[in-house]
């Protein structure tokens, strides 16, 4: 009796985490979005605007804790917070990989889906905080490295997409490698780990999983794109080098720290 209770509860709690994610999200693109494009200095806009997604997704991430439905472990957070520019490359178990990245990063800009960009609940808000399409590989590269000058950490997920299943990941797209090789940018690989799987590719909402999940997140020590690069290498060379090196480099992780079974 007591387990189903707890089952309720906890689907009971994340439906109304949904429809207040969705409600903010809503509200912030008809009234935050539109208020925001007035101001005229775009940096001091862009800073403000990350500033208040970190606020909010800590506080939805402390929320999803407080009542149940969520555990979290993070290991190595502190090179997320140094506030050094930085380029998070991260596994892509589920979808809440974003919001407990962004929650972690206090100056963060993201690489998303191009669909989201006509989402009703999020066009206002990866508008007004300057997020990189990944509709053109070219603009995605090239707005990264604006956003690196800029100071921002940019967080990507190369598999483009959720992971498949448990155990494997889709092939690493080479935007984040183009991206380090141009801008000299260290590479923070990230292991993302959701136990029991919950929110994963084919997943609704109300799939809740038999207890509260827990999700850990692991920062590995940084890598520098020179160790991918020689004075005679084409940049694809070095991009094709350094994207093979870094997917093995997580897999291999993954597997060590116990995330991938094998």
């Amino acid at each position: 009796m007591t387990a189903k209770l707890d089952y309720y509860w906890r689907l009971f709690a994340t439906g109304m985490s949904f429809v207040a994610f969705g409600l903010c999200g809503l509200a912030f693109s008809l009234l935050m979005f539109p208020l925001a494009s007035l101001w005229p200095y775009r940096a001091s806009r862009q800073r403000a605007v990350a500033e208040l997604i970190h606020v909010f997704f800590r506080a939805l991430v402390w929320v999803l804790r407080i009542v149940g439905v969520m555990k979290l472990d993070v290991a190595g957070v502190e090179a997320l917070r140094a506030r050094r520019p930085a380029i998070v490359v991260a596994n892509h178990p589920t979808w809440l990989d974003v919001m407990v990245l962004l929650s972690l990063t206090p100056r963060a800009c993201c690489v998303v889906k191009s669909t989201h960009w006509g989402n009703p609940c999020f066009w206002g808000i990866v508008r007004a905080a300057s997020y990189v399409s990944n509709a053109d590989p070219v603009e995605l590269v090239e707005a990264g490295a604006r956003q690196l000058a800029d100071g921002y950490t940019m967080i990507i997920f190369p598999e483009g997409t959720r992971s498949p299943a448990p155990n494997r990941m889709h092939a690493f797209s080479r935007g984040f490698a183009h991206m380090a090789i141009g801008t000299r940018a260290p590479i923070l690989p990230v292991l993302m780990d959701c136990d029991p799987p919950a929110f994963t590719k084919g997943m609704r909402w109300y799939n809740v999983p038999p207890r509260a999940f827990h999700m850990r997140v692991n920062v590995l020590a940084p890598i520098g794109s020179d160790v991918f690069t020689a004075p005679d290498m084409p940049p694809a060379l070095a991009a094709r080098r350094m994207t093979s090196a870094i997917e093995a480099h997580i897999t291999q992780h993954l597997f060590d720290y116990g995330f991938f079974k094998a």
